[in-house]
């Protein structure tokens, strides 16, 4: 059985998150289409959003060209600690939703963790 890419980038999110829930902190997950990059931190509980930042909100708009590059990810890395932050949240798990670890994803994980968000 030939599986497509989505769904093995979703079986790979799964495993990932059956982790996390494991040890039971809010998660940093992050999602991105080719035109946008979205970032949100979930409770430890699974059900609540906390904070969220994506390409879509119109400050970072305002500073990028183009929602998919890297520099935009990296705009909405250090948006998402921001919030993290003024929530009361310093540590979480970095879910990455099966995506590989380089690229945007990369660059948002780092952005976070220079403004101060802790993985």
């Amino acid at each position: 059985m030939k599986l497509d890419k989505k769904q093995n980038r979703l079986r790979r999110a799964r495993k990932g998150r059956s982790k996390i829930r494991e040890l039971e902190v809010s998660r940093l997950s992050i999602h991105r289409t080719p035109r946008h990059i979205y970032a949100q931190i979930i409770g430890a509980d699974g059900g609540t959003v906390l904070a969220s930042a994506s390409t879509l909100e119109a400050e970072v708009r305002k500073g990028v060209k183009s929602g998919g590059n890297v520099e935009a990810a990296s705009i909405v890395g250090a948006r998402i600690a921001e919030k993290a932050k003024a929530a009361g949240i310093d540590t979480v798990a970095f879910d990455r939703s099966g995506f590989r670890y380089h690229g945007r994803v990369k660059a948002l994980a780092d952005a976070a963790r220079e403004a101060g968000l802790k993985f």
